[in-house]
């Protein structure tokens, strides 16, 4: 498996681009940041946890994810570059695949999209999202996406999303920009996986990985996609021998750990003790 790291960016401790320098000079494989246009202060979504109070502060000082992973591409020539997770919803789809194309061909084709359905439904609804049709907005916004991606005249038609036969460049170097979904387990996030993307990312609170991956294939398998979904593991706690056991069996391709929004040298050091730890080498 697969090493990568995700910091929650925020305006304040080490900078993304920092990070990555480290993380890829100490043989990490991906960075990953997340992403919030902004928080709502009333809000009648509960966070993931349950919770109706925001764990802590960084949601409201997060940094733009693909500002933050230009900066990385510039300093770095092997990292990869992704999100965990981006709202793609909360962009114009046009424009967003501009960027994401950009710095893909600027980094020559390290960039995979975490993306999320939005769990804030209050923050999409100032994007004008609606909240019960989320799933269907990011389809839709990721079929046109992948259309510029893809053809030399492209056009789109649908009911969130529309344009005429248009010109786009740059194209992605690989010829597509991956997409992970970063979602809870359950059928109707596996049927939009294997209809819509290429793989599935673990939440914190996400158990029996390896059961929900086996389901996962099957779901994938029966809608005739070729190959395997890429599951990637967010590691949320120190992990056991059988949590390691369980991400073996479900496949994983790449585990996520994430380090602390502090200052670069507290940074460093943890770091430091983490490549050691998972046996990694510059």
């Amino acid at each position: 498996m697969r090493n990568g790291i995700v910091l929650f960016t925020s305006d304040r401790g080490i900078t993304p681009a920092r990070l990555a320098v480290a993380a890829e000079e100490r043989g990490f494989d991906t960075i990953y940041v997340p992403e919030h246009t902004h928080i709502p202060v009333r809000r009648d979504a509960l966070h993931p946890t349950g919770g109706e109070e925001l764990p802590d502060d960084r949601y409201l000082r997060t940094l733009d994810p693909w500002v933050s992973l230009a900066t990385c591409a510039a300093v770095t020539t092997t990292i990869g570059l992704s999100t965990a997770v981006a709202l793609p919803v909360e962009s114009d789809p046009i424009t967003l695949a501009k960027t994401l194309a950009t710095l893909d061909h600027l980094s020559g084709g390290r960039v995979t999209i975490g993306a999320g359905f939005g769990w804030n439904t209050d923050e999409l609804t100032d994007h004008h999202v609606p909240a019960e049709k989320r799933r269907t907005v990011l389809k839709e916004y990721l079929e046109a996406m992948r259309a510029l991606w893809t053809q030399e005249e492209a056009s789109y038609d649908g009911q969130f999303v529309s344009f005429g036969p248009s010109w786009a460049y740059p194209k992605p170097p690989q010829g597509r920009i991956p997409v992970i979904i970063g979602a809870g387990a359950g059928p109707k996030t596996f049927d939009w996986i294997a209809a819509n993307a290429d793989g599935w990312m673990t939440t914190p609170t996400t158990t029996d990985v390896a059961a929900n991956a086996d389901k996962l294939r099957k779901v994938w398998a029966d809608a005739g996609r070729e190959g395997q979904p890429d599951v990637r593991i967010l590691v949320a706690k120190r992990p056991t021998e059988e949590d390691f056991a369980d991400w073996m069996g479900a496949g994983a391709s790449e585990l996520i750990w994430g380090v602390p929004d502090s200052d670069e040298s507290a940074v460093l050091t943890y770091l430091d003790k983490m490549a050691a730890r998972l046996g990694l080498s510059a």
